[in-house]
């Protein structure tokens, strides 16, 4: 089954709470939030104040994508949010990042490891067998509604040959340009996770597009 996690960053700011409360309503089965520096990437987005507000409200699963440097820094206080599942980029950690999954595994939260694009995909394979979740950005991390990269696709093919072959249980999340056109290709690529922002919250009936995601199944 498909799981689908709406990305906030193409929400209203101005009506979160609206806009929330349709993510309750809905089929999604996570809300991802990204958190930006400004230096891990060129923009910055939302922090701990806005979480901590979100969470007051939110029925869904916590998927936070920190695209920052040294997210180490925000393990417990992601913890203490009651986040379902902390990201973090294996640029930003380094040599460091298998101890970082480790920390957030002792925070009692799932473990997320992400890739760039210009990252090669076999990087993130030392990690698969202790990350609960492999993320591959579609666009370049820092801006919602960019045009999705093709690559993509190769690179969760890969990935799902590596995870099936080894026998991991390791979930592959993708994130960017993820739409009506790239999902079903993602999907029949071997995704697990759909991260969609424009194309739901954009959209003209939301709560029907993510329903249509969400029956998105891979051929045989």
């Amino acid at each position: 089954m498909t799981l689908l996690s709406p990305s906030l960053l193409a929400a209203d700011f101005l009506h979160l709470d609206r806009d929330i409360e349709m993510i309750n309503r809905s089929e999604a089965d996570w809300l991802h939030l990204d958190v930006m520096d400004g230096e891990f990437v060129p923009n910055i987005s939302f922090g701990f104040p806005v979480l901590s507000s979100i969470r007051k409200t939110l029925q869904k699963p916590m998927d936070v994508h920190f695209m920052i440097m040294h997210p180490e820094k925000y393990i417990d206080r992601t913890a203490e949010l009651g986040a379902m599942l902390m990201n973090v980029h294996i640029e930003a950690c380094g040599t460091k990042t298998s101890d970082v999954i480790n920390a957030i595994h002792s925070s009692g939260m799932k473990a997320g490891v992400t890739i760039s694009p210009d990252t090669a995909v076999e990087d993130v394979y030392p990690y698969l067998s202790s990350a609960d979740m492999v993320l591959v950005m579609g666009v370049y991390p820092g801006f919602g509604g960019q045009r999705f990269i093709e690559a993509t696709i190769q690179k969760v093919s890969g990935l799902r040959s590596f995870i099936d072959s080894n026998a991991l249980s390791t979930l592959i999340q993708v994130d960017g340009g993820v739409d009506g056109r790239t999902a079903p290709a993602l999907i029949d690529a071997g995704c697990d996770v759909l991260v969609s922002g424009s194309y739901v919250f954009k959209s003209a009936d939301p709560l029907q597009s993510i329903s249509w995601l969400k029956g998105l199944s891979r051929h045989s």
